[in-house]
């Protein structure tokens, strides 16, 4: 008998149940009646207008300078000077540092000296060489005269032609004495590390007394980095690639300089899709001539692809239910202070704003505010209009 009492008191609190969970159902059904006791319900509400629509293509990446690079040196040698530190702006051939020259010193003198050598052994050559000239014309005058024998005349001519190969034999070491003088101050001037950019000097490793150079273990007694033109480099999917011209306009915000928007322009597109992801690299120029940006600072920004007229667009919030991969939604519209829901097409969505592209005329006024609690033929309140 308690059994029986039990199992109907179960029986009761299941019906009930069931009673309530339709109620409770049915009152989230946007489709149905509107009940006229329920109170206006207030909302705010944007007429929807034609505007300008700008395409554009979401990225995200690092800046970098465009021109950056690291300062070795070309000789072995004991740094004997430096002349800058880290973070001061140098120019292009201004001198980082000196390494001991005296050995490059007597090299270039002993260079030097050969040469002048060189030198006197050409003019040395010249002299002869004029006076076998003087001496074969003489013998050739004398021979027209028959007083002299043509063994002398032979004689002759053969000094004259030994005279000019004298002469070129001279040139020719005067002339590697000359290529000793430029090598040997060629080596000297690699003694002096000088910037090969504008930039500032952004790292420094190497005091005086250090050994660089030496095979095997080169390292970059400096880096020189020019800020004054930055490189974002991006990917972006293949789908996009034909929205992406080269000199597209690139907008771009930082965390660094919150509300502050920057611009740049595409500068290279790459010619080769990744086949493991199937994105491509795309080169984002920046012009940065007051160095506010410093590289390394991630970026957001959007690539403007294009810009179309007379596009409905409403706020995300004005979409009640949004299917972004079948591109289908509903929007609350008020007409006469009644809601109507509607669905809609969409289409691109930038930033807030979301396309409609059917579903919805110009003209017409959506509800932005207020909608989580309107259902299809409810009575609304305007509390605001935009």
């Amino acid at each position: 008998m308690a059994l029986k009492k039990w199992w109907g008191f179960f029986l009761i609190l299941t019906l009930a149940g069931g009673v309530y969970g339709c109620s409770a159902q049915g009152s989230d059904d946007r489709s149905g009646k509107n009940d006229p006791t329920r109170p206006l319900i207030a909302v705010e509400v944007l007429k929807v207008t034609p505007a300008d629509l700008m395409e554009v293509i979401d990225v995200v990446g690092s800046l970098s300078p465009k021109f950056q690079t690291d300062v070795k040196s070309e000789m072995t040698g004991i740094v004997r000077e430096i002349l800058v530190t880290e973070w001061v702006p140098v120019r292009k051939g201004a001198i980082l540092a000196r390494l001991d020259a005296r050995e490059e010193d007597v090299v270039l003198q002993k260079a030097d000296a050969d040469r002048a050598a060189a030198r006197a052994n050409l003019l040395q050559a010249e002299t002869a060489g004029r006076r076998a000239d003087r001496e074969y014309l003489r013998a050739l005058n004398l021979k027209e005269a028959g007083l002299m024998t043509q063994q002398n005349l032979d004689d002759a001519l053969t000094a004259k032609e030994a005279a000019e190969a004298a002469i070129a034999s001279a040139k020719a070491q005067a002339n590697a004495a000359e290529k000793g003088v430029h090598h040997a101050g060629t080596r000297l001037s690699k003694l002096v590390i000088v910037s090969p950019i504008d930039g500032v000097v952004a790292y420094r490793d190497v005091n005086v007394g250090d050994l660089v150079g030496e095979m095997g273990a080169q390292k970059p007694l400096f880096r020189i980095v020019d800020n004054r033109i930055l490189d974002l480099t991006v990917t972006v999917a293949s789908r996009s690639l034909e929205r992406i011209k080269v000199g597209m306009p690139v907008t771009f915000t930082t965390d660094a300089f919150p509300g502050k928007m920057f611009s740049g322009e595409v500068a290279f597109i790459n010619p080769v899709v990744n086949d493991a992801d199937r994105t491509i690299q795309v080169r984002i120029e920046i012009p940065n001539k007051d160095q506010v940006l410093k590289g390394g600072l991630f970026v957001k920004g959007q690539i403007i692809s294009g810009t179309r007229r007379g596009v409905l667009q409403v706020p995300r919030s004005a979409l009640v239910n949004w299917d972004r991969l079948k591109s289908t939604g509903k929007i609350l519209v008020v007409e006469k202070e009644t809601a109507r829901l509607a669905s809609v097409q969409t289409g691109a969505a930038v930033d807030e704003l979301v396309e409609i592209v059917s579903g919805l005329q110009a003209g017409e006024t959506v509800i932005t505010r207020g909608g989580f609690n309107v259902r299809q033929g409810d009575r609304v309140k305007i509390i605001q209009k935009s």
